[in-house]
């Protein structure tokens, strides 16, 4: 996980879920730590949902952008030797 999306020093905080009884039974019997193992899974569909809902906000100052650099180029296009 790169980039820590969230306050790792924020309390705990009991939370009630249902999960499959074999998923559980498996994930004991392997000695996986539920909670460890739903806060990473967890922040990464959050890093992935806000990084869609950013791109939808910003949908229109991307094409705007990409507009002009297919119309105008870069501002190092004239400098670049490659």
């Amino acid at each position: 996980m790169s980039n820590i999306i969230f306050d790792t020093t924020a309390p705990k905080k009991s939370a009630n879920l249902s999960i499959n009884a074999d998923l559980l039974q498996q994930a004991k019997r392997l000695n996986i730590n539920l909670s460890q193992t739903l806060e990473q899974h967890l922040a990464e569909i959050i890093r992935q949902a806000q990084r869609s809902q950013w791109l939808i906000e910003n949908k229109k100052a991307l094409d705007v952008y990409n507009r002009r650099i297919e119309k105008q180029g870069t501002f190092s296009d004239g400098l670049r030797r490659f």
